[in-house]
């Protein structure tokens, strides 16, 4: 049992220290590629003006750099008309300011303790047995409660919204909470 435990506390660990990352978003998917595109009409131009070598060489090397970016990011289901300079000026301000808003965005918590639990419950079913089975229990148990927790934190913030008038006696209800639970429920609101 402690083997197994150790297995999903390392897996969980290790998605935690940055191994897992929300996915990217069609408009970020959209500004890699705008970015490559943009890289590549660089290059274009800088050999039709004939810049010099180096400029020539630094233009084609962005190009090949911002590629590696659209395959990261993963390419569009839909790519933006950009074929010519004036179209990449046109277009890509606008994508280039949605992606940063996307990727300021926090990861979803709930979205992210989910996948945690669920990889640790297909690698407890992977370890099979007694202690395999006492393990996806233990984690089946755990994803419960915390869906659980999520939708008493939404309901009391809708609460909150619908009746404004009985926040008094709503935080007077609540104001005998543990600082655990005061911290926890703070996080889960994100």
């Amino acid at each position: 049992m402690k083997k197994a435990l150790m297995v999903v506390v390392l897996a969980v660990w290790g998605c935690g220290c940055g191994m897992v990352r929300p996915a990217a978003t069609e408009v970020q998917k959209q500004n890699a590629w705008a970015h490559w595109r943009t890289c590549d009409l660089t290059g274009q131009t800088a050999r039709q003006e004939a810049a010099s070598d180096t400029l020539q060489a630094l233009t084609a090397l962005t190009a090949q750099q911002s590629e590696a970016f659209v395959l990261d990011y993963g390419v569009p289901s839909e790519r933006p008309a950009m074929e010519t300079v004036e179209a990449v000026l046109a277009e890509a301000p606008k994508l280039a300011q949605q992606a940063a808003v996307d990727a300021q965005r926090k990861p979803d918590a709930w979205a992210m303790a989910d996948g945690a639990m669920e990889l640790g419950i297909g690698l407890a079913g992977l370890l099979g047995g007694v202690y395999g089975l006492r393990l996806t229990t233990f984690l089946k148990q755990a994803k419960q409660k915390s869906d659980a927790l999520k939708e008493i934190v939404e309901g009391n913030e809708l609460f909150k919204q619908l009746c404004p008038t009985a926040m008094d006696q709503f935080k007077q209800a609540h104001a005998n909470q543990s600082a655990a639970t005061k911290r926890l429920v703070t996080e889960t609101k994100g």
